[in-house]
């Protein structure tokens, strides 16, 4: 599909007339219209306030799902132990950028319990599985500052386009990581301010993956 059938495509998944998404986009029903015709394509300010309301943009653009799934979708995490709940520790550290280290050593600010069977469903292992806090606006449109998200330590290997949590440098870093030929990875920011980059395989030496995002949580806690 084209870019218009899948904005169209999601505008229907989230139950809104092009009337109303076009007024949330800043845009007249004609634009809308457009859009979806492929006549024309949405800007980054249309495409970030619609992101707002519940769009996939990733979808939108690249025809494939964001790999974060939202808490809506997920179910409600629990701040008290319950039958068929798994804890799971949250860590209030910088996430996005900042000096860093692994989750070794690490205060924990709080602990979540989520359903074990949603969590085996997403194809995670509780135990594998911790809560980080995102510093910054760099992935904006997928995670915000402020929000947490889940991450599953046991996936560190981006066979496939996903966002990960990094290590590169000693800084911690939330990014849409590519595997390129001969080895490279491609760091790509979700919000389009920020340029990507590149990290060579003779530098992959200061590069740690740490895990795969799955969960966006949103300010819970």
């Amino acid at each position: 599909m084209i870019i218009g059938e899948r904005l169209k495509e999601e505008r229907e998944r989230i139950g809104l007339s092009q009337t109303a998404l076009a007024q949330i986009g800043g845009v007249g029903k004609t634009t809308q219209i457009k859009y979806e015709k492929g006549a024309s394509n949405p800007d980054s300010s249309y495409l970030s306030a619609v992101a707002d309301e519940g769009i996939d943009i990733f979808y939108v653009l690249k025809g494939q799902r964001s790999e974060t799934v939202t808490a809506q979708s997920f179910g409600v995490p629990l701040s008290e132990p319950s039958p068929g709940f798994s804890p799971v520790k949250m860590y209030d550290i910088e996430a996005a950028a900042g000096a860093g280290r692994s989750f070794e050593g690490e205060p924990i600010k709080t602990t979540l319990y989520f359903s074990s069977d949603e969590l085996a469903e997403q194809g995670l292992d509780p135990a594998q599985v911790v809560g980080i806090k995102v510093r910054g606006d760099s992935m904006d449109g997928t995670l915000a500052d402020g929000d947490w998200v889940l991450v599953d330590r046991s996936n560190r290997d981006p066979k496939q386009e996903g966002v990960f949590l990094l290590l590169v440098s000693g800084e911690r870093r939330i990014k849409r990581v590519q595997r390129l030929a001969g080895g490279a990875l491609y760091l790509i920011s979700d919000n389009e301010h920020y340029q990507p980059e590149m990290i060579k395989p003779q530098d992959m030496h200061d590069v740690e993956i740490l895990g795969r995002c799955e969960i966006r949580i949103g300010r819970v806690v």
